[in-house]
Formats: structure tokens, sequence, C-alpha cells
């Protein structure tokens, strides 16, 4: 296909195909075979580097260097493709591939190769070479910069679509669809009396008419073009079915009219005459030069077209004697377009065309090689304000390319469609999109998968909000323009769309800095890690037909991990999944209690019809008894406090009235404040004495964690080793001011250094576990001593029992701080 509008213009192309041959056969004689094929290769004069590199490779390929040989199997499967022999190109590419593993510029191989596997219909192996393309490309450049929030987790799986080639298509040229009432106007090439041609190969040669398919429900199709590649034939209709799916109700004045432009459509004729195929649109429309694509508003009786700058009487021209083109609107009056009219923004000096109207009809696209654009042509914009079309306005940097952008088209939901030679794809015109909002740009321009593109022309998609189906043009068949139905097999984004909202369990306010670790399951799999902001959103798109684990964890709570699968899910209505975290509830210890006829441990005998509540004081540390703490008892019935100083022995008791609750504490400086509460005790009851021994925690205490284990030369914490650490974590719950160094140490055996890094990664453990707990890291340092800080005299060069060295292989706390 040409540039911009000369789809269907009438600007000439003189080749010079004569004079270029009779040129490079005066070059001939002075250049090797080598430098010969390559002159003709970039010369585009692909015919004559085909014969040559094909003659190259036969006679010389073994006198050949490695990289020139390559050079030349490349630009020969590279000029096959280019003429149009996809076969040969497929052959050369792979024999190509077999045997070496392209770098370099050499890699864009890889994709040409893709293209032409994607136009000979095996698009499960394109994907695979364009996979290996895109690979070396990124390895090239950079790493782009990925937003967490919206980023792919798990692999993006392409949208699988099925192909219906339709049964319309003509020897002749059948592109750009538009909906219309229930049925399809599309262009197609018819001859004519007069003598101007095309410059294109696609798009006809003779002249462009617009056609109408009356119903486009019972459009056939010829052949069928799977989503793995495969091509079948439709399955026949039984004539008993036939019958039965033609069957339609004669309109009423109840009927309603839909949408004209979009998928819906009037129900009533309008005195307009159809037969069971395709017919010429309009009589007064189709003129003797070239009319098409059309659009329509939104009440199906009013039209804008393109066509030839052609009043009716005449054909006016540019300065430069070129037939340029315009938009047209007109009026369906009785069944006859009438008033056609040209728009403000046309001229004798540039095209205009393609249109596409929005679904209020308030904005009109369309493509125009007008001066001020980017490149060929560019896709514009006028707004329709009290029936008057505003200037039009290039949709810029963000849409228009350096080459040709054209057929746009706009969806009910405001999405543009719009073809580009411009851009990255696969070859030649491809389709892309773009979502918009009140005309402008509102999202990155993406380019549709295989098998909607192609390495050949593709353009003039309609489809709807959902791209659930559609119609697109296409030269990939045969080299001619031909209408293609698409039907969408899987979801619309090639992953699911996720919102995630994190929020505190007990204010239900969202929770911003929550770090996020996300598994995919899957070989290759590779684990990612986001953070919320503000809001508590968070924003993904996630591999289809998989499972992922989400870990949320957040300082000061309690980590959260749940699992979403994405089996099952086909529709593309986004998910959402709220997840809670919850902060570590403050631990106070309930007092036990204990019959007093059981108690004969040396306390004094007492009277037995008073409850009491008496214990010891000790150090966490070495449960040694502790002198000179002050323990306070309060009576939540009426707030008054009793005191007690503890001896040598560290014992203290109190009295208790029944039917109150108490708090009891123990405070002494430089030691962590110990409270527990008591529950009361019911009037009339037996009298009992409570139990309560208190352990207190000092700055500087250096207390050992039992039954810490890890596997040899490795630091993950082992199951049997939670419910040390759990005790811990309790510690830490009940001592919101406590502050530790988590103490790693191994035995003296094996390298000292490496011990160090051993011992530290295993202190990072017990953190991270208690972290999860809900313990604040601020409260949590990581220290490994490796084998400096023994325990007995096994140091290095002493032998030692296992048991000796199993002592020194310890994790402990100190107590840094504590109030």
């Amino acid at each position: 296909m040409s540039t911009c509008l000369r789809k269907y213009g009438c600007k000439l192309v003189i080749t010079g195909g004569l004079w270029l041959g009779i040129m490079t056969c005066l070059y001939a004689q002075s250049d090797t075979l080598w430098q010969h094929a390559n002159r003709q290769y970039t010369l585009k004069a692909y015919g004559l580097a085909i014969e040559l590199y094909t003659k190259l490779l036969a006679e010389s390929s073994g006198k050949l260097p490695t990289e020139q040989r390559i050079t030349a199997k490349a630009n020969l499967a590279h000029a096959y493709q280019l003429s149009g022999n996809l076969k040969k190109a497929e052959e050369v590419y792979r024999d190509l591939t077999a045997h070496v593993e392209l770098t370099g510029t050499q890699a864009e191989s890889y994709l040409h190769f893709a293209q032409t596997l994607a136009s000979n219909g095996k698009y499960s192996e394109a994907q695979v070479q364009y996979d290996k393309y895109k690979k070396l490309k990124e390895k090239a450049e950079a790493p782009p910069f990925v937003n967490p929030e919206t980023s792919v987790i798990g692999k993006k799986t392409p949208t699988r679509y099925r192909l219906e080639v339709l049964s319309l298509n003509t020897s002749n040229a059948e592109f750009s669809p538009m909906f219309y009432r229930d049925g399809l106007v599309f262009v197609s090439g018819k001859k004519a009396s007069a003598a101007i041609e095309t410059a294109s190969k696609g798009g006809g040669n003779t002249y462009l008419d617009l056609y109408y398919i009356q119903d486009r429900q019972q459009l056939k199709a010829s052949q069928i073009i799977n989503a793995d590649g495969s091509v079948t034939k439709p399955v026949a209709v039984s004539s008993k079915d036939r019958r039965a799916s033609s069957l339609r109700s004669r309109a009423t004045a109840n009927d309603s009219r839909t949408l004209g432009g979009y998928t819906g459509g009037v129900n009533i004729s309008d005195g307009l005459r159809f037969s069971k195929g395709a017919q010429p649109f309009s009589r007064s429309i189709n003129s003797r030069y070239h009319e098409g694509p059309v659009t329509f508003f939104s009440d199906g009786y009013r039209i804008v077209f393109t066509r030839n700058n052609y009043d009716g009487r005449r054909v006016r021209q540019s300065a430069e004697g070129v037939t340029n083109l315009k938009l047209y609107t007109a009026t369906q009056q009785n069944g006859t377009w009438t008033n056609i009219e040209e728009l403000p923004f046309n001229s004798d000096d540039y095209s205009v065309g393609h249109p596409a109207l929005s679904k209020d009809d308030r904005l009109l696209f369309f493509a125009s090689d007008m001066p001020g654009g980017f490149g060929g042509t560019d896709l514009y914009v006028s707004q329709n304000e009290n029936g008057k079309w505003t200037k039009p306005v290039n949709l810029g940097k963000e849409i228009n390319t350096k080459g040709n952008d054209l057929f746009p088209f706009v969806d009910e939901r405001g999405n543009l469609y719009f073809a580009s030679d411009g851009r990255k794809g696969l070859g030649g015109l491809d389709i892309f999109y773009v979502p918009l909002a009140k005309g402008a740009v509102a999202g990155p321009v993406e380019h549709l998968d295989a098998p909607i593109n192609s390495d050949l022309d593709d353009f003039g998609m309609i489809t709807d909000g959902n791209r659930k189906g559609g119609y697109f043009s296409t030269n990939r068949l045969k080299g001619n323009d031909d209408i293609f139905r698409f039907v969408r097999q899987s979801s619309l984004y090639g992953c699911r769309n996720l919102t995630v909202r994190f929020f505190d369990e007990g204010t239900k306010q969202p929770l911003d800095s929550v770090r996020i670790e996300i598994k995919a399951r899957g070989e290759g799999q590779k684990d990612r890690t986001v953070m919320t902001k503000k809001d508590g959103l968070m924003q993904l798109c996630l591999e289809t037909n998989n499972d992922f684990i989400f870990r949320a964890s957040r300082d000061s709570y309690i980590t959260s991990t749940v699992g979403f699968s994405t089996h099952g899910l086909t529709d593309d209505s986004p998910s959402r999944l709220e997840i809670s975290l919850v902060q570590p509830p403050r631990v106070i210890d309930t007092v036990q209690y204990v019959p007093l006829d059981t108690t004969n441990d040396g306390w004094d005998i007492v009277d037995s019809k008073k409850a009491r509540v008496r214990g010891v004081v000790m150090s966490e540390k070495d449960r040694k008894p502790i002198e000179g703490v002050t323990v306070n008892l309060k009576n939540d019935c009426d707030g008054a406090i009793r005191q007690f100083i503890t001896g040598a022995d560290g014992r203290y008791e109190f009295e208790l009235t029944e039917g109150c609750d108490y708090t009891l504490s123990a405070s002494k400086e430089r030691y962590g404040t110990n409270t527990s509460r008591i529950k009361k005790i019911a009037h009339k009851s037996t009298a009992k004495v409570l139990s309560a021994d208190l352990n207190m925690l000092r700055v500087g205490d250096i207390v050992q964690l039992d039954n810490i284990y890890y596997d040899l030369d490795k630091w993950t914490i082992r199951e049997e080793a939670f419910r040390e650490l759990d005790k811990l974590v309790a510690t830490m719950q009940k001592y919101p001011s406590l502050t530790v160094e988590i103490r790693s140490h191994t035995d003296s055996r094996g390298d000292a250094v490496y011990n160090r890094y051993l011992s530290a990664q295993r202190a990072n453990s017990v953190v991270s576990y208690l972290a999860s707990k809900g313990v604040s890291r601020k409260r949590l340092i990581a220290a490994g001593y490796g084998e400096s800080l023994p325990l007995n005299k096994c140091t290095n060069d002493v032998d030692c029992t296992e048991a000796e060295h199993q002592r020194n292989r310890r994790t402990e706390f100190k107590v840094l701080s504590i109030k």
C-alpha cells in the first residue's frame, strides 16, 4: 500500500523501473557479485537481488566469510518477503535461524521471520520468533521503567481471535467496512469509463464505490482462521436451520431506532430495496470517481463520506494538477441521499478523508495530509458547535508519526482505532488502539496482537467497546484487499485486571506503604514486590490461567497472605480484592489461681475466708528473685492502689475484694514494667489464692532462645522453631517499648568470614519472622556474630563433642532499651 490517502486517491506514480534496470547493468561490470547483490537490495530491486544472492550462495558460499554468508541469507529472505513470495521467504528464514544465533543488527531477521510466519498463518511459531527478537532487543537497550502499579504479573498472553474470511470478497478490492443499521457499508473497486488510476497496490486499480450488505449477521465465511493459526472450512448450516435463522418480523411503529454507525441499526427500510448480496449503496453518492470510506450520524439519516474532489459536474485539481480527496455530508430523504455538501475544512490543495464520528456526533475524526502535520498523513479532529464544524486540530505526536496515520474509527466508549505504518508493528499498515477522553489521548497507544495484524496491510477496523468482535480490512491473502470478520476468544487484555485495596481492620481506613510480595505459580515466574500509595490501592494485570499468592506486610501490622486465581476468568470485567491488615493486640497476662489447700511452698498460712494474690518477682534471664521491685495493685472498682516493695526473696502478697477486677504491675528502674490482669472473683465462691509470679526484663539482659535450628549452611527457619519464636513475639507485644538485638552465633568449625555471613542471614530471618507477626522493625536489630562469642572452650583447633559445638550454635536476644 502506498502512502496516506493514496489507497484510493488519484495521484499518479511513475516507478522508473526501466531506468533503474539500465543503471544497474552499468554498475555490474565493475562490481563483485557480493557488492552487486547488496546494491540491488539497497535500491529495492528485490527481483534482481534475489537472483544475485541465490547465485552468490550457490557458487561462493564456502568462500564467503561467516558474517557475509549470514547477511546474504538474511537479505535474500527479506527480499523474498518484500516481493510477496512468503513461502520462499519462510524457507530461507528457517535455514538461516536453524544454523546460527543471530545477534546485533542481524537480530532484526527474527522479527522479519515472525512477520512471515504470521502472514502464512503460523501464529504460534511467529510468537516464538518474535519473543526471540524482543529479548535481544531488550538486552541491547536499557530496560524501560516499569510502574509497579500497572505492571503485568506473570506472562502476558496475546489476545486470541478467530478470523473469518467473508464470502463477499471478490477479485476486486473490498475494504473499510462501517456499521449501518443491521448491515455493513464498505468500499469496493468497480470498472468505470474514466482512466484515472490509483497510486497504490491496494484499494483497487479501478474506481471505488460504496456497497451495502443489508444483514451482516447473514454474512457467510469462505474459510476460518483459528486462534492457533489453523485454517478450517465453516460448518455447513442445514436448510432447516437456514430458514429459521432468516425469519424476520415486519417492522412496526413501535420499533425503536438504535444507533447508526455502531453495532446497532434501525429496523425500517425507508424506501430502500435490498437484494440478498452486496448492492451499490446509493446512486446519488456513488459517482464516476472514488467514494469511501464513510461514517454515519447516530440517527442513521446523515452520512459523512470521502470522495474525489468532484462536485457532480467536474473534477477539481490542485495547483500541481492532482485531484485530491474531500469529505462530504448528505441527508437521507425517502430512501435517497440528498443535500450533498462539502465540509468547510476541505481544500483543493490537500486531501481530507476517512471520517469517523464519536457516538454523540460531536467529534469528527479524519485523516489528512494538510500542511503542518508530523508525517505523510495525520489524524485530526473537528468539533460540532451549534451545527458548525470547528477548525481541525491535529491529534498530536502521541498518535501521529512521521509515517502515515489513517483509517480512524471510534467505538461507543470513545476508544480510537487507526492504522499506521509509522510505528513498530508486524509490517505494512498495522492497526493500533488508544483510549480517548473528550477527544484527547487518555492512555498509551497499543499495537493489536496477531492475527489481527500481519506483515502486510491491516486497516479499517470497526468493533464494539469491548472488542468482542467486528470487521477489518487486510491484503494478506493474495495481496488484494479483503474484509475479515473477527471474534475475540480470550481476555481483551491478555491478563486479568485486578484492583487490590488494603485497609486497617480496626479503623477500616486505607493503608499506604503496604509492601506486597507477589508469587505466581509456574517455572520461570519471577516474584514481584510493589508498594501501595496513600489510597491503599494497587493496580495489577495478572497472567491468565494461573494462581497467585499475595503477601502483604506493613510495619507494626501482622503480615497477611491471600491467594487469587485467574483460572476460568474469561470476561473482561476487572476484579477487586479487599485485604485487611491487623495490628497485634497488647498482651497482658491474666493471673491464674490455685486452691488454697494445695499451696505448701513455705508461704504463711492465711485466713481461708479471704481471697488473695501472691507470687515472686524474678529475672527473665536467670529466674532469680529481684529485690526492691515496686508492686502495685489497682482496684478497678474504686481506683484504689495498694503498694508492696519486694525483699530479697522477691515475694509479694495482697488481699482481694470479691466482685472487682484488678490490675497488677511490677516496676523497677532499668527494668521493663510487667503488667497483669486479675479477673474478679465471684461472691460466695470458695476462697482462692491467685498465683502470679512476675518475670522482668532488664536493659542489657541476654536471653537465649531454645530450639532455634537451621539446616546445614541454610538460614531458613525450620518449622519447629516457630513456637519458640512466638514466645518472643508475645514478649515484644507485652513490652511495647522494648527494643532488642537479635543475635545469631555459629560454632568455630568452617571459615570465620563465612560463619559471620551465615549468622547474619539467620538473624535477619528471625527479624523477618517477628516483623511478619506485627513487631515493628524499628524495635529489632539483626546481628551475626559468627564464631566470635563462644560459650565454652570450643574455639579453632580445639577438640570438642557435638554437644559442646551445639551449645555455641545459638540464637538469643539482648535487651537494648525498655520502659
